[in-house]
């Protein structure tokens, strides 16, 4: 199977215990639990079965080694997770308002994270790789900018392909360097898997068909919409293709949409079919937030496959 490779941040999560609650005062919290968004990406990817794995850094420290142990452990390929003595691993607090809405205080451009490279581990993982997926939120400063568009184009050298998921924090959409960054990658997608609004980001269009109309106008092969718990829209060039969400019960919102990008990614490069790959990145997306914990609800091959099984019984019953 294709060799799927991304670059990005590795960071532990600390959550908030209750709806509303203020990061700002004193209050109960959960975790630490791995996470990182192109982390969160490439452990359900490995875990799907798919050959995938991560250029990062992290410190040496215990948050560190509780992210390169949950990647390995799925199958991941850690080779190119650089250790850092005397730098901390990134960290992410998370809190949940009343109007679903997430607010994140990160510490990740001045932790180990930013000093990620493309050494000689990151090089040889390049060049066994076959597809190179960007996460937004990684282009975070010049270095992490400098090795995910040095990514790019040595897989683009060797004929592989590369999806895009933008995947912007308001806390990180003004950074600088950034909006360049993500025109960047832009121009080098094959695949855009934007969510909600961020389509509307990268162009002067006020509606989504306008949008994808002149993303795929620029030559991106699929323009993938993900639309939460409603489910998510495929474009490409005079096809449109559907899927409906699952109804699940949310616990953690976090990492689903990293989830169903990983899904539809690896079922992609499988050559599944638009209609399949979407059904199957919406199942990942749904499974991944019935867990508190933005990895804790990643699922099997096996296991995705039952839980889709289970919901067209349910739904033909």
């Amino acid at each position: 199977m294709k060799k799927i490779v991304s670059a990005g941040e590795i960071v532990v999560e600390i959550m908030a215990d209750q709806l509303g609650q203020s990061l700002a005062e004193p209050g109960l919290l959960h975790g630490p639990f791995p996470s990182g968004a192109p982390a969160i990406f490439i452990a359900q990817a490995a875990r799907l079965g798919q050959p995938a794995g991560l250029i990062s850094a992290v410190g040496e420290d215990d948050f560190g080694q509780m992210n390169i142990d949950r990647l390995r452990d799925w199958g991941a390929d850690v080779s190119a997770v650089t250790v850092h003595k005397g730098q901390a691993t990134g960290t992410a607090f998370v809190a949940y308002r009343t109007d679903g809405s997430r607010h994140f205080v990160f510490n990740i451009r001045h932790s180990a994270a930013g000093l990620m490279e493309i050494g000689h581990a990151a090089q040889a993982l390049l060049n066994s790789a076959d597809h190179f997926h960007v996460m937004g939120s990684s282009l975070f400063c010049e270095k992490a900018i400098a090795v995910i568009l040095a990514g790019i184009e040595t897989i683009k050298r060797r004929g592989g392909t590369v999806s895009f998921d933008p995947n912007i924090r308001k806390e990180m959409i003004e950074l600088p360097g950034m909006r360049e960054a993500l025109n960047q990658v832009l121009a080098r997608t094959d695949l855009f898997l934007p969510s909600g609004e961020e389509l509307l980001i990268f162009t002067t269009a006020e509606d989504e068909a306008s949008a994808v109309a002149e993303m795929l106008g620029r030559g991106i092969s699929a323009v993938i919409v993900k639309k939460g718990s409603e489910g998510a829209v495929y474009y490409e060039q005079h096809r449109r293709v559907t899927a409906a969400g699952f109804s699940v019960q949310e616990v953690d919102p976090t990492g689903a949409g990293d989830c169903f990008g990983a899904g539809f990614v690896s079922l992609w490069l499988r050559g599944a079919p638009p209609e399949e790959a979407l059904r199957f990145a919406c199942a990942c997306g749904a499974l991944a937030v019935t867990r508190k914990g933005p990895m804790e609800g990643i699922a099997t091959f096996d296991e995705v496959q039952a839980f889709i099984s289970d919901a067209t019984e349910g739904s033909s019953s």
